[in-house]
């Protein structure tokens, strides 16, 4: 099965005088249907030339930002592979713990 990874942006943290966003809190979850995994993180942002009216900004444009400011598509496809990694292991466990005797 397909997993589907989604990104979100949870915060932004912003200058009140102009709106200019100088950090995002971003969410990424990844979903096969019956296994999921998710990571969290904040990244920081240079100010631009041209500052988008905070008003005006949309979640599809920070999450660009915030794959860029990542490292692009390369850092994405890591962090991508990092979480079915997570989801692999959930289907196929390699590892586990426990004792034998019952208590």
């Amino acid at each position: 099965m397909a997993t589907t990874f989604t990104w979100g942006i949870n915060t932004l943290e912003r200058e009140t005088d102009d709106g200019f966003v100088f950090t995002a809190h971003y969410t990424v979850n990844a979903d096969d249907g019956t296994y999921s995994s998710g990571a969290y993180g904040s990244v920081g942002f240079q100010r631009p030339d041209n500052l988008i009216p905070y008003n005006q900004l949309d979640e599809p444009t920070v999450i660009g930002w915030v794959k860029e400011a990542l490292g692009g598509d390369e850092k994405v496809e890591s962090i991508q592979t990092a979480l079915q990694a997570q989801i692999d292991e959930q289907r196929n466990p390699t590892k586990a713990a426990g004792v034998p005797w019952g208590n």
